[in-house]
């Protein structure tokens, strides 16, 4: 099989222009996009979120990694938990993409980490979205607690076994959720899922979630 194509991009924004990468794989036609967004205080390079697109890559998806905020912005805290602008900045890339030729016709999927988990959902109620599922990884999906009964995509929480707390917000979020849904929760697993084998279980999960929702 052939190498995937990858390459850094420009996504030009009304407000900002942001860097994205994006993967297409080695099949003629991906299967879906599937949109990663990150937590506060990372970026379109965590190591974690690239070793899930990776993965995900190898099954046929096309993926994108982005910087929610430019770089003046990243340096202000609070901006990093501005829950409504992250939304905002997601549904932009969204549209953006809608304009791309090689992308315009893929069925689109959020993946979504920490507080980035909390803007895919909300993101995700947007009328006339294209996203056709959400997973979350050791999200906050609490954050977006007002608009989970109006989430209307399959969606997986994918919380790790050893992170109490993250674990009860997310239960708390599931039996919010109306959606077609599942909560998994990884054995033993911490917040960061850096346990051996962990993070190819959240892919393995994600890209199962994917192939059945993103059609």
């Amino acid at each position: 099989m052939s190498a995937s194509s990858d390459r850094t991009v420009a996504l030009e924004l009304p407000d900002v222009t942001l860097s994205g990468d994006l993967s297409l794989p080695a099949a003629s036609v991906a299967r879906a996009l599937i949109i990663f967004v990150h937590g506060s205080g990372s970026s379109r390079l965590s190591p974690r979120n690239r070793q899930v697109a990776a993965a995900l890559v190898r099954r046929g998806f096309a993926t994108l990694l982005f910087d929610l905020l430019c770089a003046a912005e990243d340096r202000d805290e609070e901006a990093r938990f501005d829950i409504p602008r992250l939304t905002r900045r997601l549904v932009a890339v969204t549209d953006w993409v809608s304009r791309q030729t090689a992308l315009a016709a893929l069925p689109i999927g959020y993946f979504g980490a920490s507080t980035g988990a909390a803007a895919a959902l909300i993101a995700a109620t947007v009328p006339k979205s294209r996203v056709r599922a959400v997973v979350s990884r050791g999200g906050r999906p609490d954050l977006a607690f007002d608009k989970l009964t109006q989430v209307g995509v399959p969606t997986l929480l994918i919380v790790g076994g050893a992170d109490d707390a993250v674990i009860d917000l997310n239960r708390q979020a599931y039996a919010a959720l109306a959606s077609v849904k599942r909560l998994a929760i990884v054995p033993g697993a911490t917040h960061l899922f850096e346990e051996p084998g962990a993070l190819d279980e959240v892919a393995r999960l994600a890209g199962d979630w994917f192939e059945r929702h993103c059609r």
